[in-house]
């Protein structure tokens, strides 16, 4: 029943106005309130959170089956229907009034500032700072390619507190000395953008850390694995949406004489790429089972992002040969996915950095001393 009723609401709310975003470069701030309100009318809206704070309490799995029908539109707009950060559940005493509970009920929304330009995924050689100074800390130091903060109202922002320590804090955007602005255009998920933060001088008070000073990567690492199961699990919701494309058009264009289906060289790409996606959603629902029972190691995380992002840069290329040149063409929806699945293997962790995390879980039993 959620899957059926999440798949109504992308075809009905979302879907459709995929090409005036991809053509504008923009959800309108008008549409972004409607579909958020629809969203939370229908239930969908912080489904992850717990219901005694007003989410929908979902299950790990529950809710990866909901990201991947969500998966199927344009980022832009799927991420209207939020699924606030977990990282927030870390919010305590007056945080929780003024910063979860506001998320939760869609008043409110944040972003995470950890990237940099010199500190990608190495966390450990990030140079924003922060400094304790009496009962605040003073922040100075720049993010780039963070999603969303266009339109967040506070950042969970992660600094140097110490040496090889981080500390996240929660900062309103309005705090003087916090800036914010658009980053370059991507060629993937056009109307999602990504900013430049910077902080000079921004004194934000010391009840504003989340979680505990000094204990940023705890906080970090508990994002991380969730967030990469649903970087996984929507690369299969795009996969699945360029193969029904590519049977749809497998089954009516004519070449020779015969749908083009009948090929060998086109019916063995459309059998390799159910069995890559079959092979990437077990992996992914696997992974989200763990979640549920409390065994979720993060390898299983690094495995299911590494597969399922890399198998839908094949399936988008396979659909891009299939479609031939009417695959490269901005009156089909073909060309869009192709460049949206680059960026899959890059954000939340590079392929580099998975196959990083995978080796060091398979090394250890066996490293001696």
């Amino acid at each position: 029943m959620l899957v059926d009723a999440v798949r109504a609401f992308v075809e009905r709310e979302l879907t459709p106005h995929e090409d005036a975003v991809e053509r504008s470069g923009e959800v309108p701030p008008e549409l972004d309130a409607e579909i958020r309100a629809k969203a939370l009318t229908a239930g969908f809206y912080a489904a992850n959170m717990p219901e005694d704070l007003g989410g929908g309490g979902l299950d790990a799995v529950s809710m990866t089956l909901m990201e991947r029908e969500l998966g199927r539109t344009a980022f832009a707009l799927q991420y209207i229907v939020h699924r606030p950060s977990n990282i927030l559940r870390a919010c305590a005493g007056e945080q929780i009034e003024r910063y979860l509970l506001p998320t939760i009920r869609g008043e409110r929304v944040e972003c995470l500032a950890m990237t940099e330009p010199g500190a990608g995924s190495d966390l450990r050689a990030m140079t924003t700072r922060a400094e304790r100074d009496g009962g605040d800390y003073v922040i100075n130091g720049r993010k780039h390619f963070i999603s969303y903060a266009d339109r967040a109202d506070f950042a969970v922002l992660f600094a140097a507190t110490g040496e090889n320590q981080i500390t996240s804090f929660l900062v309103d955007r309005e705090t003087p000395g916090f800036t914010v602005r658009l980053g370059p255009d991507s060629v993937s998920h056009r109307g999602f953008h990504h900013c430049e933060l910077e902080f000079s001088d921004c004194r934000v008070r010391a009840d504003r850390v989340l979680g505990e000073e000094h204990k940023g990567f705890d906080v970090a690492n508990q994002w991380l694995g969730a967030t990469r199961i649903t970087v996984a699990i929507q690369c299969v919701g795009r996969a699945l949406r360029l193969l029904d494309m590519s049977l749809d058009w497998a089954a009516s264009r004519k070449q020779f004489g015969q749908t083009i289906g009948k090929f060998q060289g086109v019916s063995f790409k459309l059998a390799d790429m159910a069995a890559e996606i079959r092979a990437a959603e077990l992996l992914t629902l696997n992974a989200a089972w763990r979640i549920d029972q409390g065994t979720l190691a993060d390898e299983d995380a690094a495995m299911a992002k590494l597969y399922a992002s890399e198998a839908l840069g094949r399936i988008a290329d396979n659909a891009v040969q299939i479609f031939g040149g009417m695959g490269l063409m901005t009156e089909l929806p073909v060309e869009r996915l192709w460049r949206d699945a680059r960026v899959e293997r890059i954000w939340d962790g590079t392929s580099e950095i998975q196959r990083h995390i995978i080796s060091r879980a398979l090394l250890r039993p066996h490293e001696r001393g």
